[in-house]
């Protein structure tokens, strides 16, 4: 990891993560709870917080069912599609959190589906649960919006409806007893054509513009010292930068090695004979094998001693410097290796 003004350099990931409908909005700018740098972060596995359940996730995976029931009673005449009728049980172990393998840089999973005949899919259905019934007062907030939306553009739909039910104190500290009803539960529908004509051009290629800028070239988009303070403590604190303290860690250093130092010279001996004892085994193994064997073991009583036959390949220097092709194919690149030179003094 290299640290530059604002941002910070990785090696790309083989596999980095999708930007999921949460992270789709976020890279645009238009999630005010998260920032695209940690975002980028999460998709290149460079650092994320593990999940855990709080009260208002485990309040929302306990409502989203009845709000669902709840869309059924309000559009009887419409057939409902769960992951689960899809994808069957342990869906998320099963798709691995993702329902669109054939998109290669967005993904992520639908809450329901309203679909046709064929069980083909004509409406997509977002359930939220929140207490900020504030930010729904207007419209739709922005960042709910755009998942659902990226959602019907990759289902090719147009119509979406967002399901919100907006919860007290008590429906979170006992969610099961929650029932949705016109008093706590809204629906807000609109057409991915009329609210977002443009959705491609103005939100998805953008998305996968910051993909290739900061995902596949490895370099982060400009972290904010205030919004993004615990993963930068997080990162600076398991990676050398400008702000660590080099002379503590080097003095920490000194402390360690002395330490192994003094242990190493204890254990020598041991060492020493354990090595010729251990290769003693290792020889009386190799005697044993017979053709076909891929390991012999030697029983002991707290260990069994266990000898793999493996094939190695070498390649003949010499002769490949004497066909000229040795330098055709060499090549070398910078081997870095810190070692620790006594001071001593004069």
């Amino acid at each position: 990891m290299e640290w530059l003004n604002n941002t910070i350099k990785i090696v790309p990931p083989k596999k980095p993560k999708k930007l999921t409908a949460t992270r789709f909005a976020t890279v645009l700018g238009l999630n005010p709870w998260s920032t695209p740098f940690e975002v980028w972060c999460a998709v290149t596995r460079t650092y994320e917080e593990p999940f855990t359940d709080t009260i208002y996730t485990k309040a929302g995976k306990i409502i989203e069912p009845k709000q669902a029931a709840y869309m059924k009673e309000q559009f009887f005449w419409k057939k409902m599609l769960t992951p689960t009728d899809v994808y069957g049980e342990d869906y998320f172990k099963k798709t691995w959190g993702d329902f669109f393998p054939d998109w290669d840089v967005i993904g992520g999973m639908w809450d329901y589906l309203f679909v046709d005949k064929e069980d083909k899919p004509t409406t997509v259905l977002e359930m939220k649960t929140t207490k900020r019934a504030e930010d729904w007062a207007d419209d739709i907030p922005e960042y709910y919006a755009l998942q659902a939306a990226l959602y019907a553009y990759m289902l090719g739909v147009d119509d979406v409806i967002m399901v919100c039910s907006f919860l007290d104190e008590k429906d979170y500290t006992d969610p099961e007893k929650f029932e949705c009803s016109i008093h706590n539960t809204i629906t807000r529908s609109f057409k991915l054509s009329e609210r977002y004509p443009t959705f491609e051009k103005k939100y998805v290629k953008p998305a996968l513009k910051w993909w290739k800028d900061h995902v596949v070239s490895g370099v982060s988009p400009e972290f904010d010292e205030k919004k993004d303070a615990d993963i930068l403590k997080a990162l600076r604190t398991n990676n050398l930068s400008p702000e660590t303290d080099l002379a503590a860690l080097v003095k920490e250093a000194e402390e360690l090695k002395a330490k192994l130092d003094a242990h190493a010279a204890e254990v020598k001996e041991d060492e020493d004979r354990y090595k010729v004892v251990t290769d003693m085994i290792k020889q009386a193994a190799v005697k044993q094998f017979r053709d076909g064997d891929k390991n012999v073991s030697v029983p002991g009583t707290r260990f069994t001693w266990v000898v793999n036959r493996q094939t190695t390949e070498t390649v003949d220097k010499k002769k490949l410097k004497e066909d000229g092709l040795f330098d055709k194919y060499v090549s070398s690149k910078p081997k870095y290796v810190l070692t620790a030179k006594e001071i001593k003094e004069e």
